[in-house]
């Protein structure tokens, strides 16, 4: 019997509305008691003056393996999510081949074995090679472990395909992940459509190719009853929306990726590709419309969207670079920038949205909390830690992140999955 005492953090567990200094015990790879804890423990951690709560999930991540392993691998991503904090993460199926069968979907559960680092779960395709032409194996892959349903960023531009897979994924009770965007509007475009598209001579990406869609699949929603998940939302009218939708008890949940709440679409004055992010950065009025809708619950969870890119993929044209930040290790920081520094939201609200928020979109009720009996999957942060952000230090494979050199403060000092340390700073 192993045991390992967290002592003197403020524990944060918004499952339970839990805010207080307190001891956590751990046995044995499970919560065992938090509150005051007399008992003696194999190992003791003394987490005065950091935050320890529930490991961090995020929903949809590009592992890239297999196929871009020029990009990131299971080894490296996991290794990144680990160092930001995050105990789970969802691997989207973008790879080669795409996961649309079981195997595939299996294939991400071994190699996350393997790596040995965090938890991954295999997001499997809606449709086959994230065609949109017909549905994949969904029931396959349900049974291979897939815990939602995603071409990731591929649009299902067809409205009877999207409709027959939340049809059809409902029976597995999993819901569809969407990348909301009529492609139409979007194709060739390489940033938001407004003053600074028109300044610069790019070709822009209106906000309403995001409206329209997040419409179209509020009412698929509606008329099937099916679960849709909105992802990266990142306007003013796609928030308005989905809180009416939600108002309505339509099955919709959504959320926003952490770069557009920190950066808007000026910063493409640079002509810096590591800016280039799909969708696009919008204007400051949709920044505070994401904001207002992280405070009131109409945005479920805070993504990394994270989105890796060997450099000579980067080096190229604008027009050119594929779009992608690396986000993984460096979503922490920038969520106290945008979000608790500001006032914004407290710590709570903050980490309810990278806990029990991704786990209720899932439907996990074993994830994203400090109860006891749970599996020990805990972060411990330090809230006042200055740093700089350094990507030649990532543990990513890729380092295209627009942060370089951007001084923050806070990120993950101890990670645990399962009770046992992966990862200490």
């Amino acid at each position: 019997m192993t045991s390992l005492l967290l002592r003197n953090g403020r524990v944060i567990d918004p499952a339970r509305k839990f805010d207080a200094v307190a001891d956590v015990l751990i046995r044995d790879g499970k919560i065992a008691e938090v509150g005051v804890v007399t008992a003696t423990a194999d190992e003791v951690l003394d987490c005065t003056r950091k935050i320890v709560c529930p490991g961090l999930i995020d929903l949809h991540v590009s592992v890239r393996d297999p196929g871009y392993e020029e990009d990131e691998t299971t080894a490296t991503a996991t290794a990144a999510a680990l160092a930001g904090g995050f105990t789970s993460i969802a691997a989207l199926p973008d790879t080669r081949p795409v996961v649309d069968n079981r195997a595939a979907a299996e294939y991400v559960i071994l190699q996350a074995a393997r790596a040995g680092n965090c938890r991954v779960y295999p997001l499997g395709a809606i449709t086959r090679d994230h065609a949109g032409q017909e549905l994949a194996d969904i029931g396959q892959l349900a049974d291979g472990g897939a815990v939602a349903f995603t071409d990731a960023k591929r649009p299902v531009q067809s409205a009877e395909i999207m409709r027959r897979a939340l049809e059809y994924t409902r029976m597995f009770k999993r819901p569809i992940f969407t990348h909301p965007q009529d492609a139409t509007l979007t194709a060739g475009g390489v940033m938001h459509e407004g003053y600074y598209s028109t300044l610069l001579g790019l070709r822009g990406m209106p906000a309403a190719a995001e409206d329209i869609m997040v419409s179209r699949d509020i009412a698929l929603a509606e008329l099937t009853r099916g679960r849709v998940h909105l992802m990266c939302l990142s306007t003013r009218n796609a928030v308005d929306r989905v809180r009416r939708a939600k108002q309505q008890q339509i099955g919709v949940t959504a959320d926003v990726a952490v770069h557009h709440l920190v950066l808007s679409d000026d910063c493409m004055q640079a002509y810096d590709a590591s800016y280039k992010v799909d969708p696009p950065l919008r204007g400051r009025e949709h920044i505070a419309a994401l904001i207002a809708g992280l405070q009131d619950g109409t945005l479920d969870a805070i993504t990394a969207d994270h989105q890796p890119c060997a450099a000579e993929k980067k080096d190229r044209e604008l027009d050119q670079v594929p779009f992608g930040i690396v986000g993984l290790e460096t979503l922490l920081p920038l969520c106290i920038e945008a979000l608790v520094e500001p006032a914004h939201l407290t710590w709570p609200q903050l980490i309810a949205l990278l806990t029990t928020g991704p786990a209720r979109v899932l439907g996990w009720k074993d994830r994203g909390t400090l109860s006891p009996g749970m599996d020990a999957d805990v972060t411990v942060i330090d809230p006042d830690v200055r740093w700089t952000i350094d990507p030649n230090e990532f543990r990513s494979k890729s380092r295209n992140t627009p942060f370089a050199g951007r001084n923050v403060r806070g990120r993950a000092e101890v990670v645990l999955v399962g009770g046992e340390i992966r990862f200490r700073r």
